[in-house]
């Protein structure tokens, strides 16, 4: 058959091939894993056939453990069954991996290899989980590119069919599941040729039926277990017989060289690394460059990594070789080495000859890996006696394992053009840059390559897209740092990062800004002028915010970017590039509507023409900023760490950055100094209009937009422009009133503005840069004088006069998550205690550096942690737990110290205390009486010296805390379900919120048991056609637990009622909040985050309720219904999401049973409610 040619990532080369030989697949969503799964969801819905004839039958579970249980079950009763994961998922399938290995069945674990969250989570690639299950007896077979996975896994799975072994086929997460390459594709009927059918006859005989009953899974005693285990050893002698011939047939097929080990590298080499996954593609780029140099240098790649066959190890590895430097992508503390450093040290354990072998750690958490860090372990061989257990990539200043670093050298291909895209996420940046390399590599003779790094921010974060294209492969599986062509897409970015670093001269940049050609000597820093000069760069504007603006893609530049590279880099002739993006916006966007097709079909067209060429003025090479910037008065932490990472420069922090926060700890409240200025738009305030309901800071989601109560004296001192009016309002007599707005902290959602009650709208958004004379007078507004409350904190309006403690996330804009969250800051922030699931409020709650929850001016604020995903509510539990064994010993402190002789003060203060230490309020009171006595009080009596000050020691806990569990439907609804209930049914005092999207939105948008009927979402590519669980009354069956459901956008008022009661309530308490989320397509946009959940309870789509078990006993009705009867049309709000919409366009047949469908669940719903509030 010809060579069918494509370019995909790793995670597309691994689901095509897996898909062949699937029956079933049992899946659960993780980063970086979850397109496999995703791609055969949608394969499967839209009639693909795997080899057998059928299309694979998909299960999402409701977590990892779950699905590997689904695979053993399903692998048990005969169908050949696949699943796909990583990191923490993968650990929790470890328990069934055991049974699936010892049961001899062929399962397949496809793992985009991942960090594992130790001291932090990180979600990018190592091998820290894959090695975590060397024990569980599964084969592993490791890819290290995007090739090598299309191949390799077809061997994983052929082998275990053959072998009766299960396997993991394993490669690096992000760096190989996402990066893009030019592949060859392999055809299903070449593959099925390739399989073994009378072991696939044999292991489905060997299934479990009741026709031939057999019973699997027994428990067995010391007398056997032993010999049982050992008696499977054949079949593990045996798999890298059966791999290598399954190899070689590759081999024949495509015309490449697999082995168990593959050599790559001068055939008498002296100095040979050792290692798998995707830095074998670098060590080979590297290898080129030394050997050019006359260097004798090589690599011995792993494939087979278990079972380990030394016979094969040491029949590639050149007899030349006198020392081994063996790299491993994991850190095992305590150990005597790394996994792969141990099994290379035992091969050559009986060689009296044996070369010297030393290891290295590398690449942890997705660290880049270059070749002038190859060249550095290298060099370290040269050595009489090469430094041992090694690090490259970092400077450890600290215990000195890292290699110095030589000259830099540059390894790529000659004739290999490098681009990079600096991106907003959400601007379609990166989705345009995938689309890109897929028209070069799929419409040339070109090989293509691409990558993209990202900061930790939701939509609104940093971007940064690397492109390689040339004539030779590519192996450079590390960031560009050589550039020929670089595009700024935010021009706010000029001014923070170092984007030109790296273009060459004569290179090519792209900025896309507002200015005119007669604005850039004005708004260019120094630093970048003098670049443009001194390298010769090719210099080109182009307005792509306002012609989106026009057409109506709003945020979205990505079109407009994109065919101005194409008409810049003229890789291809430009006629053909426009033909090819046109054709890819139909591929993209078909199932949105022809509106949307066509206007970014105009997009296209206007990048072309708007282009504008800027002569760089030789004066620039010697340009100098005006005013030389003042140092800002920050923490060291800012300044030292914060600031770094922020910049994209974190690589060059060095270990010692991080003494004394071993532990992972960060200091909260470093958002506020980082003044992003990303929002192309901003609220402009206009006070003569303003109805001062502060309605707009209640809904914000970045907490940027606040009243302000100013004095006489404060409004007497206020800047020039800083317009107050007079406070409306019982109690606020005296002073003025402001809304002010923080424009380098805004998102640029609009979702203020569109809130806005006001007859006159009084907040218009205006370009940011019309605003920025507004940045001191934010400054004047934080600098003014505390005052107490005048209004009830119970009400929207009074809410606002608090401090938030969650300020300026990475969320989204417009994001539905964050306005709840900053409400509870504000009535209970001064007290809280997090948990927080992990997920999209784990992200934008604790994304290091930028923690956005912060503290009061007396230091007091939320304090917040992260577990795991699926044991969040038992995590919360135990920290109130832990909070309540030392309050109650400080109650019998207290009583104790009642007995002795202390002054009738500090006795009316415990008995205060005692009476009412389980209320806020009064423990405030109480804690103000006693703690000055306390640091005052003196006595010669040692023992009431040690109470009272065993008491003060934990004066902490003086006052009531407030413990809260946060987390998405994901969690609550699926992961941590039965965590969640058992918390809540302890009875005990704690608080949970569910941020309800009704999808897993941190990991892409897949279907969760919250996901409605109808809804599009990942793993329901054909719509979901069960209808959403009502987790609320779930929790309603035991009687004794607060629930609430809450929309802000609909009901305000109801939703502070539901949270003060929840709050109050002395037991456990859910609430679970309707979240518009980016991932469900909002025709509107972002911006109506707040309607939609008011249009959503209008329609009866969603349902606002309160239960408080409180009532019982007062003999009333616990069940309060606040939604009254839908008013609105169902179908027309479904129809303003893209979710919704989407089915309509793909299966319209089914659409129309399943929109019916999901409003008839809807009705059904409401009627149970109606008869509930009925009592």
């Amino acid at each position: 058959m010809a060579k069918v040619m494509k370019s995909m990532d790793g995670n597309n080369a691994a689901a095509h091939v897996a898909y062949a030989f699937t029956e079933v697949a049992a899946i659960y969503p993780i980063t970086p894993s979850s397109p496999m799964a995703e791609y055969v969801d949608d394969w499967a819905a839209h009639g693909r056939k795997n080899i057998f004839g059928q299309e694979v039958k998909v299960i999402e579970m409701q977590s990892e453990a779950g699905a590997a249980g689904t695979v053993h079950g399903s692998l048990t009763a005969g169908a050949l069954t696949t699943t796909f994961t990583a990191s923490q998922g993968l650990l929790l399938m470890i328990p069934n991996m055991y049974k699936i290995a010892g049961e001899l069945l062929p399962g397949v674990f496809h793992v985009t290899a991942r960090a594992v969250a130790g001291h932090a989570l990180s979600i990018f690639g190592d091998h820290s989980d894959v090695m975590a299950c060397r024990q569980t007896g599964f084969a592993m077979l490791a890819s290290g590119s995007v090739q090598e996975t299309m191949d390799l896994a077809g061997v994983a799975h052929l082998a275990a069919i053959k072998g009766s072994v299960p396997f993991v086929h394993f490669f690096d997460g992000f760096r190989t599941s996402h990066e893009i390459q030019k592949i060859e594709v392999l055809d299903y009927e070449d593959l099925a040729k390739l399989v073994d059918y009378d072991a696939v006859k044999k292991f489905k005989k060997r299934a479990l039926n009741p026709e031939n009953p057999v019973a699997r899974g027994t428990a067995q005693n010391p007398d056997i277990f032993f010999q049982a285990k050992e008696a499977a050893n054949p079949y593990y002698l045996a798999i890298p017989q059966v791999v290598e011939e399954y190899m070689n047939e590759i081999n024949k097929l495509t015309g490449r060289n697999y082995g168990l080990f593959n050599y790559y590298g001068h055939p008498e080499a002296e100095r040979v690394i050792v290692a798998m996954g995707s830095v074998c593609e670098t060590i080979e780029e590297t290898i080129d460059y030394l050997m050019s140099q006359g260097e004798k240098v090589g690599v011995l790649k792993v494939h087979l990594f278990r079972p380990f066959s030394i016979e094969h190890f040491l029949s590639q590895m050149p007899k030349t070789v006198k020392k081994i430097a063996v790299l491993d992508r994991t850190k095992e503390p305590g150990a005597l080495g790394e996994p792969l450093y141990q099994d290379v040290c035992t091969a050559y354990i009986a060689d009296g000859n044996r070369p010297t072998i030393v290891g290295g750690r590398y690449g942890l958490g997705s660290k880049d890996t270059t070749p002038t860090q190859i060249k550095a372990v290298y060099d370290n061989l040269k050595a009489d006696e090469p430094k041992n257990h090694f690090t490259i990539g970092i400077v450890d200043d600290v215990t000195n394992t890292s290699l110095p670093l030589g000259e830099y050298i540059d390894t790529v291909p000659e004739g290999t053009t490098c681009c990079k895209f600096w991106g907003l996420g959400s601007d379609g940046t990166v989705g345009a840059n995938k689309s890109a390399i897929k028209i070069i590599g799929d419409n040339t003779d070109m090989y293509a390559q691409a990558y993209f790094s990202y900061d930790s921010k939701k939509s609104g974060g940093v971007t940064i897209s690397h492109l390689r294209f040339g004539h030779k492969p590519i192996r450079s599986t590390y960031l560009i740092d050589k550039a020929d062509f670089v595009a700024c897409h935010n021009p706010a970015y000029v001014g923070k990062y170092d984007i030109l670093s790296g273009l060459k001269d004569g290179g090519t940049f792209l900025l896309n800004c507002q200015w005119s050609k007669e604005e850039l000597d004005k708004k260019l820093p120094a630093s970048v002028k003098n670049y443009l000069a001194k390298h010769n760069i090719n210099f080109y504007i182009i307005n792509a915010v306002d012609i989106a603006q026009e057409i109506g893609l709003g945020g979205r530049i990505n079109m407009i970017m994109q065919a101005a590279f194409f008409k810049l880099t003229n890789i291809i002739p430009i006629e053909e590039a426009v033909k090819h993006l046109k054709e890819a916006i139909v591929k993209s966007y078909g199932h949105k509507g022809e509106k949307i097709v066509n206007m970014n079909y105009l997009a296209v067209d206007k990048g072309i023409e708007a282009l504008v060429k800027v002569e760089v003025p030789a004066s620039w090479a010697d340009a100098v900023d005006e005013e030389s910037k003042v140092e800002a008065d920050v923490p060291d932490f800012i300044k030292n760490v914060a600031d770094v990472m922020n910049r994209q420069e974190g690589d060059k922090l060095p270990v010692s950055a991080f003494v004394g926060r071993e532990d992972g700890t960060f200091p909260v409240g470093t958002t506020k100094y980082e003044k992003r200025g990303i929002a192309v738009n901003v609220p402009e305030w206009q006070p003569e209009s303003c109805i001062q309901c502060n309605q707009c800071a209640f809904v914000c989601p970045h907490a940027v937009i606040r009243p302000f109560l100013l004095n006489e004296e404060e409004v007497k001192n206020a800047p020039e422009g800083f317009v107050s009016k007079k406070a409306i309002g019982k109690g606020l007599e005296g002073l003025n009133f402001r809304v002010q707005i923080s424009p380098l902290d805004c998102t640029g959602c609009g979702v203020c503005a569109n809130t806005c009650p006001s007859k006159e709208k009084s907040l218009i958004m205006k370009p940011l840069e019309s605003q920025t004379h507004q940045i001191p007078y934010w400054d004047y507004a934080m600098s003014l004088s505390e005052k107490e409350n005048p209004l009830k904190i119970e009400t929207v309006k009074g809410s606002q006069f608090e401090q938030p403690l969650l300020e300026f996330s990475g969320a989204c804009a417009g994001c539905g998550e964050t306005p709840y969250a900053r409400l509870v800051t504000q009535l209970f922030g001064d007290r809280m205690m997090i948990a927080n699931a992990t997920g999209c409020s784990s992200i934008w709650g604790g994304s290091a550096p930028s923690i956005p929850y912060c503290a009061n001016r007396e230091g007091y604020g939320p304090s917040w942690a992260n577990s795991l995903f699926e044991d969040n509510a038992e995590f919360g539990l135990g920290m109130y737990l832990a909070v309540k064994q030392t309050r109650e010993k400080l109650a019998l402190l207290m009583k104790e110290a009642m007995e002795f002789d202390i002054p009738s003060e500090l006795k009316d203060a415990f008995k205060l205390w005692l009476d009412n230490m389980n209320d806020a309020r009064a423990t405030k009171q109480a804690a103000l009486t006693i703690i000055p006595i306390l640091e005052k009080y003196k006595t010669n009596d040692e023992k009431i010296n040690k109470v009272l000050a065993e008491i003060l020691d934990k004066k902490e806990y003086l006052v009531k805390k407030s413990q809260w569990i946060f987390g998405g439907d994901g969690w609550a609804y699926d992961i941590g379900f039965g965590g969640l209930d058992h918390v809540l049914a302890s009875g005990e005092d704690v608080n949970v919120l569910v941020f309800d999207t009704e999808v897993y939105s941190n990991t892409g948008g897949q279907s969760s048991k919250s996901t409605p009927t109808a809804a599009v979402a990942q793993f329901a590519a054909a719509g979901k056609n069960i209808k959403k669980k009502d987790l609320g009354r779930i929790a309603m069956t035991y009687g004794y637990v607060y629930v609430a459901q809450v929309a802000m956008g609909a009901n305000q008022s109801q939703l502070i009622k539901a949270l003060i009661e929840a709050e109050s309530y002395p037991g456990p308490s859910l609430i679970i909040a309707y979240a518009p989320c980016i991932n469900h397509g909002i025709k509107a946009g972002m911006g109506a985050s707040q309607l939609r959940e008011k249009q959503a309870v209008e329609a009866g789509y969603w349902h606002l309720y309160r239960y408080n078990p409180l009532l019982k006993e007062q003999g009333k009705n616990p069940f309060i219904l606040d939604s009254k009867e839908p008013t609105a049309n169902f179908r027309e709000f479904l129809m303003g999401e893209v979710r919704y919409t989407s089915l309509l366009t793909a299966f319209p047949e089914r659409a129309e049973k399943l929109f019916e469908k999901a409003e008839q669940d809807a009705r059904e719903r409401y009627e149970i409610y109606r008869k509930l509030a009925e009592g």
